[in-house]
């Protein structure tokens, strides 16, 4: 087992702990929000868009090491998120984080995670973390920031060792939209926010599942030439298709897929008969395998960041992706009917699909891009494209 940082005695002016199941203790300085939280470690490699992670619904029951740096530093703003509130319980970084420089800054970054009500702990060798991460999977741990500095270290290795894991778990129904709704913002322009579509009424109509979507994937489908219809992730199929759609999306979102699947793929299953088109992305894109028959497997590490390439195998070309997920569609035991479309080129695992025999696809990544690079807009156009 790696142990690149030793638990040691609790250091002078130390105001926040890191406690593993295994009672492995990390001090740091605690910012944001005081008290306590546990969830699963996972560790993102993104350089920019820390707002955009940490708003993230994909991201529900889990503490996020930054391997950048430097987080924090360009402050906050009210535009950079993906949900109305944080997701991530969240977050550990190497450096103190400093005034914001950036003339878009609202606030800066510790007040921000206080207001939403999310712990963070800066001064811990993230580089350390990663190596565990790396070497023993994902493990469960108790975060806790106490201005002064006193912590109950048997309750929280206690809170790490009984918390149950996102094996099993169904995070999609707590994260989701409780009501459908009409979105209408498109894409963002500096100086003037994001633009407010008023869609072609004649323009393709989606209907988007919820299952915990960042608002980007909304604005690509409306910036792509769509009208957006968004319904919750437990919407049943007659729900659906009262809104007369030309397509179906099926968003990202935390949690097992097995267990969402349960509701969901039923759904599916129904909306694929119809032969309209359909888009998945990360736990839409599991869920979708799961409903054609394929399997899905909980990763050991899990991909998170702004900078994974992936080849598309029809040219072999290869695209810079965001991605941030713990569960995988399982390469081997796919139908006949499925053709594998993407791949991972740092582990060879499965990152996209496309059925054969109906117009139906999907994708593990986020092409969404928020954060990270926009190589894949183009699923969004060729989404539109089929339902035209």
């Amino acid at each position: 087992m790696a142990d690149p940082i030793p638990t040691r005695a609790q250091p002078t002016g130390a105001t926040g702990v890191i406690v593993f199941a295994d009672g492995r203790t990390i001090w740091g300085q605690g910012f944001g929000a005081t008290g306590e939280a546990v969830g699963e470690l996972c560790f993102n490699t993104a350089m920019t868009g820390y707002q955009e992670v940490m708003t993230d619904p994909s991201y529900a029951k889990q503490v996020i090491a930054f391997t950048f740096p430097h987080i924090g530093n360009v402050g906050a703003n009210a535009e950079d998120v993906e949900a109305g509130e944080a997701h991530a319980l969240g977050c550990i970084v190497r450096e103190a984080v400093t005034q914001p420089s950036n003339f878009r800054s609202d606030c800066d970054f510790p007040c921000w995670m206080r207001d939403h009500g999310r712990i963070g702990i800066a001064g811990v060798d993230t580089r350390a973390l990663t190596q565990i991460v790396r070497e023993e999977g994902p493990p469960t741990i108790a975060i806790a920031h106490s201005e002064t500095g006193e912590f109950d270290l048997d309750a929280l290795r206690k809170m790490a060792a009984d918390w149950p894991g996102l094996e099993g778990m169904d995070l999609a129904k707590e994260v989701s939209s409780k009501q459908l709704f009409e979105w209408t913002d498109g894409g963002w322009n500096l100086g003037e926010g994001y633009r407010l579509d008023h869609a072609d009424p004649n323009a393709p109509h989606v209907v988007a599942i919820d299952y915990g979507a960042k608002r980007n994937i909304f604005r690509n489908l409306v910036e792509a030439g769509a009208r957006v219809t968004v319904v919750p992730a437990t919407a049943s199929y007659d729900e659906i298709m009262r809104h007369d759609p030309d397509g179906f999306f099926l968003s990202n979102g935390p949690g097992d897929p097995a267990a969402t699947g349960q509701y969901a793929i039923p759904v599916i299953q129904k909306l694929l008969e119809t032969r309209k088109p359909l888009f998945g992305i990360c736990l839409g894109h599991q869920l979708l395998a799961l409903a054609v028959g394929g399997e899905t497997e909980k990763m050991f590490q899990g991909h998170r960041g702004a900078n994974h390439p992936v080849k598309r195998c029809e040219d072999g070309m290869v695209e810079i992706t965001s991605m941030n997920h713990g569960f995988a569609v399982k390469r081997t035991g796919l139908p006949n009917h499925v053709r594998e479309t993407h791949v991972s080129l740092f582990d060879d695992s499965n990152c996209g699909i496309e059925l054969t025999d109906r117009p139906a696809f999907s994708v593990q990544y986020h092409p969404e891009a928020s954060p990270g690079p926009m190589d894949s807009f183009y699923l969004f156009e060729k989404f539109i494209g089929m339902m035209k």
